[in-house]
């Protein structure tokens, strides 16, 4: 990668990271994006001080060849786009070549929901998953938490111990963009936060006895991060998914985000009190589970009302009416 590209990738990060506050995921994210183009522009003899705009649609081409699903497609393009707004307004560049490019747009696809039976599956799996009782004592409070909060899972597990002291009804939760927001807990997720931190305060004590540092997240871990990966959960997630007989592929951090957002809404929650919940900075965001609630209800009556039942039965041939 050439050292002018470098600077400005680098200096553009710092940017994000600065001013908009932008997360190390989105970051490192934006980071593979940028360079994978360059990638691109590098086997054409190109780079991205002169490259134009028939260049990055031509680089979107290519994505679009080689099977690129549309949302990384169009997160490419909103990387390449702010890179260059940043360097026009920088002065690097006396244009935007991206600036009118339109982007793939995304499916429109309903997000997967859990049923209330499945997720107290999925809860009950918890609790009695782990090699020890600390794992089920953690793995309890970790799924009550994303089922009664509807954080992201990046969220949860990184949750600060502070947050979580004094039996708290209200858990404060570091939001994207460092945006703070208040989400009540539930009896269930209090108890089960109650009984974690016994436990985690026993560990960490024995931890200090032996000359290690006291951790300042809720879900430690040894790893470089000090706390539970992304990436652990979501096995973690798997697994009570097979142990609770749900089907795996409709199991995910998010999909626990959206069973909480879904069955809100169908117990009579206001939308706006949901929004507000997810931290969603547009009500709009909100509305597809508006949509995902109208879709389970239709499903419901297809299967269960008894005149649809009637109409499936008499599809195959007359009706009374149709003899007369």
């Amino acid at each position: 990668m050439q050292t002018e590209l470098l600077h400005w990738i680098s200096t553009f990060l710092e940017a994000q990271a600065a001013e908009l506050g932008a997360a190390t995921n989105t970051q490192l994210a934006y980071g593979r994006d940028l360079k994978d183009f360059d990638s691109f522009l590098a086997r054409r003899a190109l780079d991205f001080v002169t490259v134009g705009r028939k260049d990055i649609e031509a680089y979107l081409v290519w994505c679009d060849a080689q099977g690129l699903a549309k949302s990384t497609r169009a997160r490419r393009l909103s990387a390449i786009k702010q890179l260059y707004r940043f360097a026009f307004e920088e002065g690097w560049r006396t244009d935007n070549p991206a600036i009118q490019i339109a982007g793939p747009g995304q499916d429109k696809r309903l997000p997967k929901v859990l049923s209330e039976d499945e997720v107290d599956q999925l809860l009950d799996a918890a609790r009695h998953s782990g090699r020890n009782t600390s794992d089920q004592l953690r793995n309890t409070c970790l799924m009550e938490l994303l089922y009664a909060t509807g954080m992201r899972v990046s969220e949860l597990v990184s949750l600060r111990v502070s947050a979580a002291r004094g039996d708290p009804r209200l858990l404060l939760i570091m939001g994207k963009g460092g945006k703070e927001r208040l989400v009540p807990l539930s009896d269930p997720a209090r108890e089960a936060l109650a009984a974690w931190l016994v436990q985690r305060d026993k560990t960490d004590e024995a931890a200090q006895a032996k000359g290690k540092p006291a951790s300042i997240y809720l879900f430690p871990s040894r790893g470089s991060a000090g706390y539970l990966t992304r990436h652990r959960f979501y096995l973690l997630i798997k697994e009570f998914a097979l142990t609770a007989g749900v089907d795996p592929s409709k199991v995910t951090p998010h999909t626990l985000r959206h069973a909480f957002a879904t069955h809100l809404l169908a117990n009579g929650a206001d939308l706006r009190a949901i929004q507000t919940m997810l931290g969603h900075a547009d009500v709009a965001t909100t509305e597809i589970y508006t949509h995902v609630l109208e879709a389970r209800l239709s499903e419901l009556v297809l299967e269960n009302h008894p005149l649809a039942k009637a109409g499936r039965r008499s599809s195959g041939g007359k009706t009374s009416s149709d003899g007369q």
